[in-house]
């Protein structure tokens, strides 16, 4: 068994760098809109500022866009965490290997 096996769906993780922490399930938040910083309100904050740059123009491939945008910094946080051991990321991520490493090499980390 390894270590993610006994995950809970309300597991959460801090950032280093900030000390915030991240959780996997919604929870109600004691702080005020502008104080939060969760993932989801960051992307959501994001995403607002993307729609009022558009100013009614057509947008296409939003979801390529917005999963391209997070997934290639989620990749490089994990394989830092790993050291770059693809094994030890594939379980993290729960991808199979050949699909990291489809992934490292379509963001150009491979």
């Amino acid at each position: 068994m390894n270590k993610l096996d006994g995950a809970n769906a309300s597991s959460s993780f801090a950032l280093p760098e900030t000390g915030k922490r991240f959780s996997h399930s919604p929870q109600p938040s004691h702080e005020t809109p502008a104080q939060e910083s969760t993932l989801r309100s960051q992307v959501e904050r994001s995403l607002q500022r993307y729609f009022k740059q558009l100013d009614n123009e057509p947008a296409t491939d939003l979801h390529r866009l917005v999963m391209s945008e997070v997934e290639a910094p989620l990749l490089e946080a994990v394989m830092r965490y790993t050291g770059n051991n693809q094994s030890k990321a594939s379980i993290m991520l729960g991808l199979n290997r050949g699909t990291l490493r489809t992934k490292l090499k379509l963001y150009g980390m491979l």
